[in-house]
């Protein structure tokens, strides 16, 4: 495939690599794909039967009107990252960087903090979204965002969990510090600092020096493909992975592959 034999030789003379990650770098994983209702519902069919979209289910206003329901969504796919193993793909970028001496950051979409289970340090990674390992309080009474310890059981024939975590500073309802739909409250504090450390990350390699190396990314929430396309603005060289919609402009790459594959057909080009 000479796609992926040219984007070998672009990160081979790479000094750092940009990975920049959607919901289907989780996929391989075996973490559902919410792309479209039906995908949603194959995966949460409860919600099928209660007419509620994705958009609808991860709305933070449930947290306020109905915590248990709301925590019933947000606490399954807790345990659902907990229990996960990141798949080979994570353990082919830590190699590049322990053996290749490659610079690497992450920049993800996702909230499962799979990087960071997969042993990268926390300093490499922005998380533009947040994180679902980190609470805030819903009203918020401050600006305060703590790492969620909390144990949710939550009863899947009706989706509603059978703990609430509460807000150590005013013991009001506490929710995941992510970013959900129609959110007005989201503190973005933890992540703008991150994306402080991604800016300084490129400044000292240089975009010339770095690949863009886009994994999974999707056109329903386009905020990583439009992440890469800047990068790629900037002189960074850009590869699109991704197995529907892999198109980017020239000079840069498309590799219509998941996330996995490309990554180890990447790995033994090099």
């Amino acid at each position: 495939m000479k796609e992926i034999d040219s984007a070998a030789r672009w990160i081979d003379h790479a000094s750092g690599l940009v990975v920049l990650s959607g919901a289907g770098m989780g996929v391989d994983s075996g973490l559902p794909d919410f792309r479209g209702d039906r995908g949603f519902w194959k995966a949460y069919p409860m919600y099928e039967r209660l007419g509620l979209s994705f958009v609808e289910a991860a709305n933070p206003e449930h947290f306020e009107g109905d915590p248990h329901f709301g925590w019933g969504f947000y606490g399954h796919r807790l345990n659902l990252y907990r229990k996960t193993t990141p798949h080979q793909g994570y353990s082919v970028l830590k190699k590049w960087a322990e053996q290749r001496g490659k610079a690497l950051f992450f920049v993800t979409s996702n909230v499962d903090g799979h990087f960071q289970k997969a042993g990268f340090d926390p300093a490499q990674v922005y998380e533009v979204h947040g994180s679902i390992h980190q609470l805030q309080c819903c009203r918020p009474c401050s600006s305060k965002i703590w790492d969620n310890q909390a144990e949710v059981a939550v009863e899947e024939s009706t989706m509603r969990s059978t703990q609430v975590p509460r807000c150590p500073e005013c013991d009001h309802v506490a929710r995941p510090n992510i970013l959900m739909f129609g959110d007005f409250a989201w503190i973005s504090g933890r992540s703008e600092s991150q994306a402080q450390q991604f800016e300084a990350f490129c400044q000292r390699i240089g975009h010339q020096n770095l690949v863009a190396l886009e994994i999974g990314a999707g056109l329903a929430v386009p905020t990583i493909r439009m992440m890469t396309e800047r990068l790629a603005r900037l002189g960074t060289k850009s590869i699109r992975i991704n197995p529907n919609d892999p198109a980017i402009t020239s000079p840069n790459i498309s590799i219509r592959l998941g996330g996995k594959d490309a990554l180890l057909r990447l790995d033994q080009a090099l």
